[in-house]
């Protein structure tokens, strides 16, 4: 009878630590679902909070990309008021220069008909006019049928002098059509 009585201890402490590591396991899940809904909820607040950033910026720097817009056109009237091509100054270069000419296949069909073979790049399955021989057969000749030369604008430009760390920088230069 007294091994039955010991068994039988034995029996109930083993139940007794089985229920209690199922119910610290569930313990354990619960605390788990916290955690990862913890975690999306930074995620989230995170995302919030760099969208408010953003805006801040987008607003702050509308201000100053409208100043900055608004100086670049006092300097691009500046230029050609001097009538200089380019204006080198303490602080940056300010230059007018001609963007180059574009050539525009208009009508493919009536070039490819009148083309010259160094007018046309051919890769397998596929032919295609190559602008820069055309663009430059233009230069001293006629424009092919079918082409359209588009003019380049003169444009303005400036590019920024600065020093960091005792080395020269250049700057971001805004470009305009005129």
């Amino acid at each position: 009878m007294e091994s039955n009585f010991i068994d039988e201890l034995l029996r109930e402490a083993e139940e007794k630590e089985q229920k209690l590591s199922r119910e610290f396991a569930d313990l354990m899940l619960i605390e788990i679902s916290q955690l990862e809904k913890q975690i999306q909820s930074n995620f989230e607040q995170a995302a919030r909070e760099r969208e408010i950033i953003q805006n801040w910026a987008l607003s702050r720097n509308s201000s100053l990309a409208s100043r900055l817009d608004f100086l670049s056109k006092k300097l691009e009237a500046f230029i050609k008021e001097t009538g200089e091509k380019t204006i080198n100054l303490p602080n940056g270069i300010l230059k007018m220069h001609k963007k180059p000419d574009k050539v525009e296949v208009e009508n493919l069909e009536l070039f490819l008909k009148n083309a010259r073979p160094q007018w046309i790049t051919v890769i397998p399955e596929q032919v295609k006019p190559n602008l820069v021989a055309i663009k430059n057969h233009i230069k001293t000749r006629p424009i092919p049928k079918g082409v359209k030369v588009i003019e380049g604008e003169v444009e303005f430009s400036y590019k920024l002098n600065g020093v960091e760390d005792g080395k020269e920088e250049a700057g971001a230069g805004i470009k305009q059509a005129g």
